[in-house]
């Protein structure tokens, strides 16, 4: 049951990971594509020409590559697919959260767009999928991204976790296992200099620390705004 995009497979996977890389920066490497799509980067010049004659994207060289704005509105199409797959599998087929991204990437290229949109019915049009990551509306809007990371965020707390990468089943198993999911609150009690881990509490103030790698910390992304504790919490915390 194939879908009706006029590009290949490899093409779709092409511009989602520019999408992704290039969400808060203007252009990506042609390296930093070759890292995410698993190529080597001789082979992404190639493709950037081909992309090029597409119109889905803009390569200037030395300067790096850009989606054009329907290369954006195909990559957000992508990842609407993407996006709904994960969370229909994990809320009406039980998945667990870290094996829903590589299903995803299997089944985003063979699903029609109207099975698509029959998932997103039933599951009345969910703005985030498991990951706290926003999917893109049928119309190619999408919630801003710009979130910073628990790594380069200067704030302390209570601050509230957005989203986390998916690309990693096993760092996935790992932050579910400490508890640092999306929706969480917690406050940053210290940070190490030199890239050194951070050190969070979750919760209120009887809430666990742990210390997360910076590497880690990268992988974590926080709401700009303070998140508020419970009332109770609020008081026992000034």
């Amino acid at each position: 049951m194939a879908h009706s995009s006029r590009f290949s497979t490899s093409v779709e996977d092409y511009l989602k990971a520019i999408f992704a890389l290039t969400e808060h920066d203007d252009t990506a490497t042609t390296s930093d594509i070759a890292s995410a799509v698993g190529v080597q980067p001789a082979s992404v010049s190639g493709m950037m020409k081909r992309l090029a004659d597409l119109g889905v994207v803009e390569h200037e060289p030395y300067r790096g590559v850009s989606l054009t704005s329907s290369g954006r509105r195909e990559a957000l199409r992508v990842v609407r697919r993407h996006r709904i797959i994960e969370t229909y599998l994990s809320v009406r087929l039980g998945y667990s959260w870290e094996d829903v991204h590589d299903e995803a990437e299997r089944l985003e290229h063979a699903a029609s767009d109207q099975l698509i949109e029959r998932m997103a019915d039933a599951l009345k049009n969910p703005r985030q999928d498991p990951h706290g990551a926003p999917i893109p509306t049928s119309g190619g809007e999408i919630d801003s991204t710009s979130y910073p990371t628990l790594a380069d965020s200067r704030a302390t707390g209570p601050i509230r976790i957005r989203a986390v990468r998916d690309d990693e089943p096993e760092r996935l198993r790992y932050l579910e296992a400490r508890g640092l999911l999306p929706g969480v609150i917690l406050a940053v009690e210290e940070r190490a200099p030199f890239n050194g881990p951070v050190t969070v509490r979750l919760g209120g103030p009887d809430g666990a620390s742990q210390a997360i790698g910076f590497d880690l910390a990268r992988c974590i992304f926080i709401d700009q705004e303070p998140a508020r504790l419970p009332a109770d919490e609020s008081a026992r915390a000034i």
